[in-house]
């Protein structure tokens, strides 16, 4: 989400003096301690994979061979050929009467090492099943016999209720890209935003880095990908996120809202007792690997690792990384001084009202009017993480806990518990200094947000599954002609996506403002300047031709007798009108849309495509990063690599996964609805943009841009958004009548389509827990 920031925020930190000495080090030393610490949670993950059954197996399938061995026996069978007696003779030998024993220890190790072996063979076999990507790259609803074949295989091997963490060791590592066609896809996607001239000389660039500097860094990242678990993860999190020193708020962290329409209480202490209950019941769950592990598309385990730091994580700032004004490393011994009277250290972590760091993992937040609201650090883990956890929050303190009738938690209080007590902090004369210099920070950066919520009901996901398209790329197209509209030219874009098919993978960028996307958004341009007048006909005494009549019935393009009419250009112009029914006189037809609907489907083919090759580790932005930092590693400087991060993120997108609707009845309940969350721009002239899809018929979007700018408007770019979304939806059949619907509503619904309804207190309606959970 907010990486977009910090992605192009993180090289002045690598060219100041301490970072850049700090980078002038041997590049093998730290290849080898990534490694090292690869190693390291892979020995201590150990523990997780014996609890988790040691995939695909559990320890019951070691006692079940074991006993299998020992029926053998008593058989007078060797199922070991011999191996047995060899494992007995190397025991040491305590006597006739333990040679009973020795047997079953003989047996017993006998079994472990097969065990062993057959759990390896596992292994090695499932990661090959789930290194192949080809399921990626079939047709929408469509799936071959090989991917069938393959499903089947990866069912075969998972086990039968695989935990949270089950699959880790059988996730293939990230591939490194060719230099090559990173290189290449890099100018292709330039193209667009670049003039002649410009582009011209980055090609230039693009062909002396792959001649000179290219081989010798993509030389050191082969390297790293075999040796560490994952080739750019570790750098990404130092560099992108830990090395950073601008503010948290804004520029990294990002945020998630509560319900979008209701708050289940009035009472601001009941709503954070349940929250606070709800999230160490989830706790709870992801402790014993109760959380069943995410499956992309049903069929393909994602990375579990970021699970393990939801809690217990904090970001600590050191002195060793730089210092800076607006995020000082002063602050951590500051914090070594902040104490506070009247309750036990443990209750420090508490509190309507808390001494609020935003280095947490994350910060729940309960405001006065018992909303809730949580701000999430990004270096530790990615909104899907976060946004998981935040969907099993609101569903079970809603409907499992649930409220009485007055607002209260259910349940009756435990008279042995201590009454809650205020907090009283002491804090040193200069700890109070840096907390308003803080605070002043913190009230400028975010007073300078224009932030702007707003549901689209116009339609949601169902419409455009109807249109066999991707929802996210319908959406993606959308913005792409929003924002042209918006500031009248193109820019280049961020969207965020997921390479978690890898172990230990985190994010990769979707380049959305493409040469197809381009033409698609000029060709709607033209249809809006350009009509074509067929001029007056007059009554002709030729029959109507009868497929003609049928399709401009199914496409639905008239309004009624005497108005416009939009003429597809499979209808001859010149043809015979007489059979729609119109009086003789002008006619005038536009005759863009068929154009504009064939450069739409291009368009997102064209996205499509490069999702695709993003969560199957040949995106192009982090394969450039990691060539970058090893790039400053050996001191080579890369006129290419620099040119590539002077770039500006101008438009920064991100889509909010909704994961488990299993938790939301939104038939019965359907104001109980996630509001999503956002991030802040990228760029001090550029807008931040995520949406979540809340159920099938309504979309939320949260943009975001400085008040300081005057090229940004965050309600100007949502009445952007929104006509875009009709107007794309208008060049299918299903979605001619919205848009009519949205001309003639006017300014009727206007509140309701520039800002969310103001949110309601309900208790009536909310689920009692005695209800089953939706």
């Amino acid at each position: 989400m907010a990486e977009a920031h910090q992605a192009v925020g993180f090289v002045p930190s690598l060219t100041s003096d301490g970072a850049a000495v700090a980078l002038r080090g041997p590049v093998l030393q730290d290849i080898y301690l990534s490694g090292l610490r690869s190693w390291r949670r892979h020995l201590s993950r150990l523990w997780n994979d014996l609890l988790s059954g040691v995939l695909p197996a559990s320890p019951l399938s070691w006692l079940f061979l074991f006993s299998a061995i020992q029926l053998a026996c008593f058989l007078q069978l060797d199922p070991s050929l011999g191996l047995m007696e060899k494992i007995k003779e190397l025991l040491p030998d305590c006597g006739g009467q333990h040679h009973r024993i020795r047997g079953l220890v003989a047996a017993a190790l006998f079994a472990l090492c097969l065990w062993g072996a057959l759990i390896f063979t596992l292994h090695v076999a499932l990661r090959l099943l789930l290194s192949y990507h080809g399921w990626l790259l079939e047709p929408h609803g469509t799936m071959s016999s090989a991917t069938k074949t393959w499903l089947a295989l990866v069912r075969i091997f998972s086990g039968r209720r695989p935990m949270l963490f089950s699959y880790q060791r059988a996730l293939p590592r990230q591939p490194v890209p060719s230099v090559q066609d990173t290189v290449r896809k890099y100018l292709e996607s330039v193209r667009p935003v670049l003039s002649d001239e410009d582009f011209n000389w980055t090609a230039g660039l693009a062909q002396e880095f792959l001649k000179l500097q290219a081989p010798l860094l993509q030389w050191y990242l082969r390297l790293k990908s075999w040796w560490a678990a994952n080739y750019v993860s570790d750098w990404w999190e130092e560099f992108v996120y830990l090395r950073s020193r601008n503010p948290l708020m804004v520029n990294s962290n990002y945020y998630l809202m509560d319900f979008l329409y209701v708050t289940p209480t009035p009472l601001q202490a009941a709503r954070a007792g349940n929250a606070i209950h709800a999230l160490l019941l989830y706790r709870h769950q992801l402790k014993r690997q109760e959380i069943s592990p995410t499956l992309l598309m049903g069929m393909r385990p994602l990375c579990s690792a970021q699970y393990e730091r939801i809690f217990n994580t904090t970001r600590v700032p050191g002195l060793q990384k730089g210092e800076t004004h607006s995020l000082s490393p002063q602050w951590d011994i500051h914090r070594q001084h902040c104490g506070s009277t009247g309750g036990s250290s443990g209750a420090r972590l508490l509190g309507l009202k808390p001494f609020c760091w935003l280095d947490k993992s994350f910060t729940l937040i309960i405001f006065s009017n018992a909303k809730l609201g949580l701000s999430v650090e990004h270096s530790w883990a990615d909104c899907p993480i976060s946004g998981h956890m935040w969907e099993f929050t609101l569903a079970t303190e809603c409907f499992q806990l649930g409220y009485s009738a007055d607002g209260h938690c259910k349940g009756h209080p435990e008279p042995a518990l201590p009454q809650p007590q205020r907090l009283h902090w002491d804090l040193p004369d200069q700890m109070r200094q840096s907390i308003s210099l803080a605070l002043r920070g913190a009230k400028t950066l975010s007073g300078n947000i224009d932030c702007h919520v707003f549901p689209f009901s116009h339609f949601g996901k169902s419409f455009i599954k109807h249109c066999c398209l991707s929802s996210d790329s319908f959406i993606q197209m959308a913005l792409q002609l929003a924002c042209f509209r918006d500031r009248g030219q193109f820019c280049l874009t961020y969207e965020s996506a997921m390479t978690r098919l890898f172990l230990e993978g985190r994010t990769e960028t979707v380049r959305s403002c493409t040469r197809e996307a381009c033409n698609f958004v000029r060709a709607m341009a033209d249809k809006e300047k350009t009509n074509l007048c067929l001029g007056a006909w007059t009554p002709c005494t030729c029959s109507p031709s009868q497929p003609y009549e049928i399709l401009w019935k199914d496409l639905g393009l008239l309004d009624s007798p005497g108005t416009h009419l939009v003429l597809p250009w499979c209808v001859p112009r010149g043809k015979c009108l007489r059979f729609l029914g119109l009086s003789p006189g002008p006619v005038t037809a536009g005759v863009q849309d068929p154009q504009c609907l064939a450069l739409f489907r291009a368009a997102v083919d064209k996205h499509q495509a490069l999702l695709k090759a993003a969560l199957s580790g040949q995106g192009v932005d982090r394969h450039l990063f990691a060539l970058y930092i090893v790039s400053q590693f050996l001191d080579m400087q890369s006129p290419f690599l620099a040119q590539v991060y002077s770039e500006q993120w101008q438009l920064s997108t991100s889509q909010i996964p909704v994961q488990q609707m299993h938790l939301f009845d939104v038939h019965n309940y359907p104001d109980y609805v996630s509001s999503g969350g956002g991030f802040g721009p990228a760029d001090d002239h550029g807008y931040g943009v995520s949406y979540i899809f809340m159920g099938d018929d309504a979309i939320t979007f949260h943009i975001s841009s400085k008040k300081s700018s005057t090229k940004t408007d965050s309600h100007r770019l949502g009445q952007h958004i929104e006509e875009a979304l009709l107007d794309v939806a208008s060049l299918f059949q299903a979605g001619q009548h919205l848009q009519r619907r949205f001309r003639g509503s006017g300014d009727e619904d206007s509140g309701h389509r520039h800002g969310f309804r103001s949110s309601k207190t309900v208790q009536s309606k909310t689920p009692s827990a005695s209800e089953p959970i939706p």
